[in-house]
């Protein structure tokens, strides 16, 4: 739970200018729609693959507010982390991401994150990633309206592989 506050503070008050100031991440390759980077924190190295949505409805939300991370955290012994945020607010247990057949609930959310608490969860959803061609995360806002984000999978595997052959 630390971890997560620790993540949210950073990402609500600007992840990546709040990163790039603090530690400077290292792309450590892009691959079609998705980057891995590194990079330490106070804590030891942090590994992640990150991608940012293709479409999002409505369109009155930024595309550039929106991520979706699998991230690694050696020494933590934290991986396949998978998180989202939408630039807003969600509302509690309202985020799902979809693939196909494949339905998958963040059941944790604090503020503009959610995450997929099971462990076992994550990694069946990481299998659907490396599938699938797109994902789809729906969710509602704090005040109810619904929104919908299309991520393209394009290059998920390789990120993903960089990502956590880099925190191994």
């Amino acid at each position: 739970m630390i971890k997560k506050i620790l993540l949210i503070c950073l990402l609500t008050t600007g992840f990546f200018s709040t990163v790039a100031q603090a530690s400077n991440p290292k792309s450590l390759g892009k691959y079609k729609n998705w980057e891995a980077f590194s990079y330490n924190d106070d804590k030891g190295k942090v590994c992640f693959a990150q991608t940012i949505p293709t479409e999002r409805s409505p369109k009155t939300f930024k595309v550039s507010e929106a991520r979706l991370f699998v991230t690694f955290r050696k020494e933590e012994k934290i991986k396949n982390e998978i998180s989202v945020t939408g630039g807003y607010t969600y509302k509690p247990s309202s985020v799902i991401a979809k693939s196909g057949k494949n339905e998958f609930l963040f059941t944790e959310s604090q503020g503009n994150f959610a995450w997929i608490q099971d462990a076992e969860e994550e990694f069946n959803l990481i299998k659907v990633m490396k599938k699938a061609s797109k994902l789809s995360i729906s969710a509602s806002t704090k005040s109810g309206a619904k929104t919908k984000d299309i991520y393209s999978m394009m290059g998920f595997t390789k990120a993903y592989n960089t990502a956590k052959k880099s925190c191994a």
